[in-house]
């Protein structure tokens, strides 16, 4: 079966070279899906999910943001920060001519769309907040800063995959075999005979100053600007990251918002799986088809 999709890329606007991945159907019936990956993560983490968008009728777009995959590294590390994120994210839509888009924000990226959410109301006609939210728990912040940019070099992709299983089982102790080494696969590529991680290590200074003891401050705001939106919220069951606590209030301010918890699965829960793609392509339908570009 023929690839469905094609790389574009997109300059920034301080010049920098931004991966963009396209799936685009043969005839577009529906909004377009933009999809944001989390901090260290790239457009891979939507290739199961992107091609039942676009079955469905969307035209989906997934953004490598700045110093992931491929897009290109930053000689300045300090900007890799969500302001310089969304302005990338809105330089992309811009080029691209993305109207009105339902948004799929994995972590940071569903920080970003919370931004983009207030900077620039229109860009949304409904958002899938995929384990964010507008607390972000000191817990799993810990545990991110404690091996971004810190991971073992694996000498294949099957001792990656170990070396994941050994990290990271707790979240996710029910992974396949199959499962751990396709995230392998994700997280490292081949460079110069070596496998390197998939993002600039640098970006671990991002989160250098972050202070376990002190929980950042709150996102209400933010989530307030996309009240107005339709609104999925998934949460991995053994989260760290985004509460159950938080998720309630989150319904409490968005009555109208889905939900979906996918059991015994931690920071981020895997876009993949008939139910939980179900739920996204069918949210995505609610979001209406205005907006939709030939």
């Amino acid at each position: 079966m023929a690839d469905p999709s094609r790389s574009i890329f997109v300059t920034a606007p301080d010049g920098l070279r931004l991966h963009v991945r396209e799936y685009r159907p043969v005839g577009l019936s529906a909004l377009p899906v933009v999809c944001l990956p989390g901090l260290t993560r790239t457009v891979a983490d939507f290739e199961t999910l992107a091609p039942a968008l676009v079955q469905a009728g969307h035209r989906v777009i997934a953004l490598d943001s700045r110093g992931r995959g491929q897009s290109e590294y930053d000689r300045h590390p300090e900007n890799y920060n969500l302001l310089v994120e969304l302005g990338d994210l809105v330089a992309v839509l811009i080029a691209l001519a993305i109207g009105p888009a339902v948004f799929i924000g994995s972590s940071r990226g569903g920080l970003i769309a919370m931004h983009l959410g207030v900077a620039h109301p229109t860009a949304l006609a409904g958002v899938v907040l995929h384990d964010i939210g507008p607390v972000i728990e000191p817990k799993g912040l810990a545990r991110i800063k404690s091996y971004v940019g810190k991971m073992p070099q694996p000498r294949s992709f099957s001792e990656g995959a170990a070396i994941l299983r050994q990290l990271f089982h707790g979240q996710f102790p029910n992974l396949t075999d199959e499962q751990w080494l396709a995230a392998a696969q994700r997280g490292w590529q081949s460079r110069n005979g070596a496998l390197v991680p998939t993002y600039d290590v640098r970006l671990a200074r991002t989160i250098e100053a972050v202070d376990i003891e002190r929980p950042l401050p709150p996102l209400w705001n933010e989530f307030d600007a996309l009240l107005r939106l339709p609104m999925l919220t998934i949460r991995g069951g053994r989260s760290d990251i985004l509460s159950a606590a938080t998720l309630a209030a989150m319904t409490a301010r968005h009555p109208g918002m889905e939900t979906i918890e996918v059991a015994d699965q931690g920071h981020v829960p895997l876009l993949e799986g008939e139910d939980v793609i179900s739920r996204i392509v069918g949210f995505a339908a609610k979001c209406g088809n205005e907006g939709a570009t030939a």
